[in-house]
C-alpha cells in the first residue's frame, strides 16, 4: 500500500469513516441504474408503442444513447454534488467524499467523477472492476474525482 493510502486510511480512521463494501456500492449502482432506465422507458413511451420487433427496438434505443448518457451524467453530476450521495446510494446508507478534504464532492468533482463513470461503462466496465481490486475501493472515476465512497 501506498504511503498516501497509509496517510488516508490514518485520517478515515480519526474521523471514524469506513469505506462502504463492494456489495453496497453494487446494489446503489443496479437500483440508480434501474431508475434511470424506467425514466427513459417513460420518455419513450410512445416511441416503443410503435415498435414491432426487436430489432426496431435495438435502433430506437441506440438513437437515443448520448442523451441517456447525458442524463446519466446530470443524475450523477446533480445528486452527488448537491448530497454526496445518488438516490441509489442513500437508499444503500453510502456517500462519496472528496479524499482531500473528506467533505462532499464540489461541482467540479462531481462532474469529472460523472463523466469517467460513463466512460468506465463504455469500456466493459474496468473502470469498476479495477475498484473492486483496489485497497481504498476506487474505481477509475474515483481515482480521476479523488473521492471515496464511504459509509453514511
Amino acid at each position: 500500500m501506498s504511503a498516501a493510502n497509509e496517510d488516508l486510511e490514518r485520517v478515515l480512521h480519526r474521523e471514524g469513516i469506513e469505506l462502504a463494501s463492494i456489495q453496497k456500492r453494487a446494489f446503489a449502482f443496479v437500483i440508480d441504474e434501474v431508475l434511470l432506465s424506467f425514466l427513459l422507458i417513460v420518455a419513450m413511451w410512445d416511441s416503443f408503442g410503435e415498435v414491432s420487433n426487436t430489432q426496431e427496438m435495438i435502433l430506437l434505443t441506440n438513437q437515443y444513447l448520448f442523451e441517456y448518457m447525458l442524463i446519466k451524467i446530470a443524475y450523477q453530476t446533480f445528486f452527488v454534488a448537491q448530497y454526496g450521495a445518488t438516490l441509489g446510494k442513500m437508499a444503500q446508507k453510502i456517500r462519496v467524499i472528496e479524499s482531500g478534504t473528506i467533505a462532499k464532492p464540489s461541482l467540479a468533482s462531481s462532474l469529472n467523477r460523472a463523466v469517467f463513470r460513463v466512460i468506465s461503462e463504455m469500456f466493459f466496465y474496468l473502470g469498476f472492476l479495477w475498484g473492486m481490486m483496489d485497497p481504498m475501493r476506487q474505481a477509475w472515476h474515483d481515482k480521476t474525482a479523488r473521492t471515496l465512497v464511504v459509509n453514511a
